[in-house]
């Protein structure tokens, strides 16, 4: 018994002695720290974390982030050797402006738009801190002193402004942070525009003489500009130069973004990818085929279906008129049947010997083949007229290998062939190697499709496709159409290169969601082909090159016709002809016998 009192004796001293010492802590936390852990406070309820990233050695930050209720990651070293994967609402304490030395790119971007707070000791001047964090492409920036808890000044970074820094007071609730690119005061934006119609289309204002772009891709950044209040500071791409030469600019740093696009067929790097600007087919830019002949007319309106439902009602017709004649089956035979002289003339729509006193069976026959007549007569003549007004066209493609039977080359730049080859398309593969044109220069295949170039088909974009569309509707017939059946990827994801560590990429693609949503990209490109003709791009012509409209009809549309009158004449000289040699051999036959 006395040594469970014991125990417990023990146990109550224990926990008074923590008790006394946590006071302690406590007591010297209240006196040195309690400024700095407002401050943290604050910053939560203004927009949440829910991770601490602290960076070097011990300082005020390392006791703070053990009081916090919140995960803290300690990096005494200023830098990780693994990909960040924590989640993005983290705020980064840094001991020392020189404190984060962070390598890790993945990290870096990831991590390049979070809050900051930097420790500072008295004697360094805060212009050049902001100054170092504005060369590493980050601006949320916020510097305390070691005096903070006397001086309760908070120096918040402000990189397009003179100073470039703000002293704010912890006492008032101004803003420590704000977005520091709502107005860059007229800052540069390092562009380059591939000047591929009607993405991005260069032409000099007649007020100013300034050289400037139209295009829906154009557009786009243009307004981005003027939202932010930068200037819009680009090159165009000269003509001998590959349009991968943006991407390869912007990849290296050299351009913050192109006024171009590219697909995600590529497999590109979503560092260096917008978020998709828009979403397209890549289809097949097929010729329509060539109106039929007249002379071929006749075949087309002449089914065979329908014209061995027509022979059987003549057949059924003749049967009837010879059973309705005496109601008797004598006369019945298969020449009779197929030679009945009435009922052939009676779905032609001609007349023939009606005869005297004929029975309400025959009289009823005669109804039946006279609406028929009507009806087919009629039907074919509505037909005739419709294809001689508008012929039919010849077949249409419909597989990758129809291309060669119909004699369709496939244009193709080589820098398509790479990517479909690359990312092992299944539909580029049915394509045969013989249908195939590869240019190298893209800007000469550009200039045959923008021509309708008829010795050759083209792949085309959903997008680019409307402006063609639009254009031959001026045509007197059009010469392509897009197939909906031969596409080599029916969702292809178009975006806007950025560079890498671009500091505004938020701002850039919620600018591109705020532009689709409004329908203004939609509208832009409506009205593609109105802006090429406006610039000179596109001729407001018909580059159909129609044939001269004849007058009247001439033999060889009628020839098939002919062909046709020709064959049932031959055929029925030679029924004649046999007719009197059976009539003749039975005279002889008869003679003998």
């Amino acid at each position: 018994m006395a040594m469970v009192w014991r125990i417990i004796l023990l146990l109550h001293l224990g926990y008074s002695g923590a008790e006394l010492y946590q006071r302690g802590i406590n007591e010297s936390y209240t006196e040195q720290e309690e400024r700095l852990l407002s401050l943290l406070l604050r910053l939560q309820q203004e927009e949440y974390y829910d991770t601490l990233l602290v960076y070097g050695e011990e300082c005020p930050f390392h006791s703070l982030s053990r009081s916090l209720e919140i995960p803290a990651v300690m990096v005494s070293l200023g830098g990780t050797n693994y990909d960040w994967n924590f989640g993005s609402l983290t705020l980064i304490l840094s001991c020392g402006f020189s404190a984060e030395r962070e390598e890790n790119h993945r990290t870096l971007m990831k991590l390049q738009l979070n809050r900051r707070i930097i420790h500072l000791q008295k004697d360094i001047n805060v212009e050049s801190v902001c100054n170092y964090y504005a060369k590493k492409e980050q601006y949320n920036i916020a510097v305390v002193r070691e005096d903070f808890k006397n001086s309760q000044v908070i120096y918040a970074c402000r990189f397009f402004q003179d100073p470039n820094f703000a002293e704010i007071s912890s006492s008032k609730r101004h803003p420590i942070y704000i977005e520091n690119f709502q107005n860059m005061n007229k800052r540069p934006i390092k562009t380059m525009a591939d000047v591929l119609a009607p993405r991005s289309m260069p032409y000099v204002d007649k007020n100013t003489g300034e050289l400037k772009l139209m295009g829906y891709v154009a557009n786009l950044i243009s307004n981005f500009a003027q939202r932010l209040n930068a200037t819009l500071q680009f090159e165009v791409l000269k003509n001998e130069t590959n349009f991968q030469h943006i991407l390869e600019k912007v990849r290296s740093d050299q351009l913050d973004l192109g006024i171009t696009m590219h697909a995600a067929l590529q497999k590109t790097p979503l560092d260096t990818a917008s978020y998709p600007f828009m979403v397209t087919t890549y289809c097949l830019m097929l010729q329509i085929p060539a109106k039929l002949p007249y002379n071929k007319v006749y075949e087309m309106i002449v089914d065979p279906l329908v014209l061995g439902i027509i022979l059987l009602l003549f057949c059924i017709l003749s049967v009837l008129l010879i059973y309705g004649r005496n109601r008797s089956w004598q006369d019945l035979s298969l020449a009779n049947v197929l030679l009945n002289d009435v009922s052939l003339r009676g779905l032609l729509g001609q007349s023939f010997p009606f005869p005297l006193n004929s029975n309400r069976h025959l009289k009823l026959v005669f109804i039946i083949l006279c609406f028929a007549s009507v009806l087919m007569t009629t039907m074919y003549d509505a037909y005739l007229q419709s294809f001689f007004t508008n012929p039919p066209s010849g077949p249409h493609v419909h597989t990758y290998k129809d291309l060669g039977r119909f004699n369709q080359k496939l244009a193709i730049t080589a820098i398509e062939v790479k990517t479909l080859k690359n990312i092992n398309n299944s539909h580029f593969h049915e394509v045969k190697q013989d249908d195939i044109v590869v240019f190298d220069d893209w800007q000469e295949l550009i200039r045959l499709r923008d021509n309708f170039n008829l010795n050759y088909s083209f792949i085309v974009t959903g997008d680019r496709w409307s402006s063609y569309a639009e254009q031959q509707k001026i045509f007197q017939k059009p010469l392509f159409y897009l197939s909906n059946d031969l596409c080599f990827t029916r969702m292809a994801f178009f975006s806007i290169p950025l560079r890498r560590y671009l500091p505004y990429r938020h701002l850039f693609e919620d600018h591109i969601l705020r532009q689709n949503e409004f329908g203004l990209v939609g509208y832009w490109q409506a009205h593609s082909f109105f802006d090429m003709v406006r610039l000179g791009i596109t001729p407001l012509e018909d580059l159909s090159h129609p044939k001269p409209f004849e007058k009247s009809i001439i033999m060889e549309d009628v020839s098939r016709i002919l062909q046709f009158y020709l064959a049932g004449m031959v055929m029925s000289i030679l029924c004649f002809l046999l007719e009197l040699a059976v009539a003749k051999w039975s005279s002889w036959r008869g003679k003998r016998m």
